[in-house]
Order: structure tokens, then C-alpha cells, then sequence
């Protein structure tokens, strides 16, 4: 049995003006990745991608050589964190249109416009990651943390208090934004696994629901996403909780911190059951 990790944490980014850049993705990855090593992943075994490092061509190069060289038996995880956007839905998903005309997508380094949109050779689109996570051969666990927005349509007063940033840039035009507005009814990212085959199936976890922001925020001085902090900080209080226990748990932290964001779980029921890091 192999553990292999990628973690990517963005906060600056090559195209957008500083005042969108993020706080505490970087520490985000670092931190991910800490916790790996201590759960018995090799240092070797864990990579991490920040900022300029954190291209879409570098990031989908790393997580592509992750999930097609697992085999059976092996642990692999995927942690990203940076700014969610929509893209238009150009070919569905397997050909077929989506439910709301539009992609989630997830900023990499080098976001940048193309048109009236984010250009697609430099975000990665929800599509992308649930066509590569169908490669996943039966056995292999994997789990992937996504600590990004999902659509700007939660944005709520109380999220932009000092020290809270949304982690989610709109479409780079107006024209693009109505483009957005009128194909998209709802996000559809959280439920980017179910239409994988159980057997392959990684497990999800997501910062907040489908129409809502995640918090880049500032805990003790320290920048960090809110789901990422209290994912972290639930694991660290019970090492050997379930999946599904753990949720809870920061759940309730994010609650109890005022967070509008909730964090949403997917994968098999089983899975759910299970310790972090576990087969099912």
C-alpha cells in the first residue's frame, strides 16, 4: 500500500489585481500537508504546489500522474484551496448538457481572460476532475478537500467582516457574468463523485454548499480557509473519528464561529462510516 498526497494552496495570482489575491491557502497546503506526514505519509510522498508553482498545467500534470499510478489497496489525497468561479457549460458532462449551464471551476495560478470568460486552459473545470477521479482503479481510497467558493450567490453582510473573504471571483466581464446569471440555477460541484461508479468512488469534502461562499479568514493571527481550519482542528480532537463524525464536528465549529458556510460530505455511505483515511 502507497499514501501519496498533492496539496495546493494559491494566494496570489498572476492575472488579478492584489485585491483578489487570497491570505491562507498557502498555509492551507502547508498545513494539509502536516497533517498527512503525522497520519504516516512519507515527506517525499506529499507534494505541495503554491502560488506560481500551482499552474493548471502543473497542478493537473501532478494530480493526473496521482490518480492514474494508484493501484489497488493505495491512499491518495488531493487538498486545493484558492478562488471557485463558473464558466459556461460548453460540452456537458460526457457529452450530455448540465443541469444548470454552467461549470464550477477552481482558480489556478495563471487564471486569466479569454473572451468575456475565465479562460479554460487556466481554471480547472469541475468536469475535468470527474472524468480523471472515474480513472481511480477499484481499492484505491481517495479523498479530496476543496476549500473554495462554489458560486458568489451566498455571499452574505456577516462573511465580510474583517478578516473574512470570500474565496470566489465572478466572471471577468459583465457581459460574462449575465452569461453566468442566466444559465446557472444552481452549482453542482458537490455532487462532482456521484456520477462515478461506487467502486471507484473518491470521498468529498467540500468548504460550503453548492450556493454559497468559503471564508478566507484569520484564526489567532494566522490566515487560513475556515473549512480547512476546522476540518483540522476536528481531526486533531478525535484522530480516529469517522468521516462522517468529523463533519459533524466542524460543522459545529463554523457554526459556533459564525460562519454562514456549511461544509457538505460526499461519498459512499460506507465511506462516511469510516475513520479519514480508511477503506470502506
Amino acid at each position: 500500500m502507497t499514501n501519496r498526497a498533492l496539496c495546493v494552496g494559491i494566494n496570489q495570482f498572476s492575472n488579478l489585481p492584489m485585491a483578489s489575491w487570497l491570505n491562507g491557502c498557502v498555509n492551507d497546503a502547508n498545513d494539509m500537508a502536516a497533517m498527512l506526514r503525522k497520519r504516516g505519509f512519507a515527506p517525499r510522498s506529499v507534494t505541495v504546489l503554491t502560488d506560481d508553482q500551482a499552474t493548471k498545467a502543473n497542478v493537473m500534470a501532478a494530480l493526473t500522474k496521482l490518480v492514474e499510478t494508484a493501484k489497488e489497496g493505495d491512499h491518495i489525497v488531493f487538498s486545493f484551496s484558492s478562488h471557485g468561479t463558473q464558466v459556461p457549460d460548453t460540452d456537458g458532462d460526457d457529452g450530455r448538457p448540465e443541469t444548470d449551464g454552467a461549470d464550477e471551476a477552481f482558480a489556478c495560478y495563471d487564471m486569466a481572460q479569454k473572451g468575456d470568460q475565465w479562460d479554460p486552459d487556466t481554471v480547472i473545470i469541475d468536469d475535468e476532475l470527474r472524468v480523471l477521479f472515474g480513472k481511480l482503479p477499484k481499492g484505491v481510497v481517495m479523498e479530496a478537500y476543496l476549500d473554495t467558493c462554489h458560486s458568489g450567490d451566498g455571499l452574505r453582510a456577516e462573511d465580510l467582516l474583517a478578516g473574512r473573504r470570500p474565496r470566489f471571483v465572478p466572471p471577468p466581464t459583465l457581459k460574462g457574468l449575465r452569461v453566468i446569471e442566466a444559465a446557472a440555477t444552481k452549482s453542482t460541484t458537490t455532487e462532482l463523485v456521484k456520477a462515478i461508479p461506487a467502486g471507484g468512488r473518491p470521498v468529498l469534502y467540500a468548504g460550503c454548499r453548492s450556493d454559497q461562499t468559503s471564508a478566507d479568514a484569520t484564526f489567532d493571527g494566522r490566515s487560513s480557509g475556515a473549512f480547512t481550519y476546522f476540518f483540522l482542528k476536528a481531526l486533531a480532537a478525535n484522530p480516529a473519528g469517522t468521516r462522517a463524525e468529523i463533519h459533524k464536528a466542524l460543522t459545529k465549529g463554523l457554526v459556533d464561529a459564525s460562519f454562514s458556510q456549511r461544509p457538505t460530505l460526499e461519498g459512499p455511505p460506507k465511506a462516511k462510516k469510516a475513520g479519514v483515511g480508511q477503506a470502506w
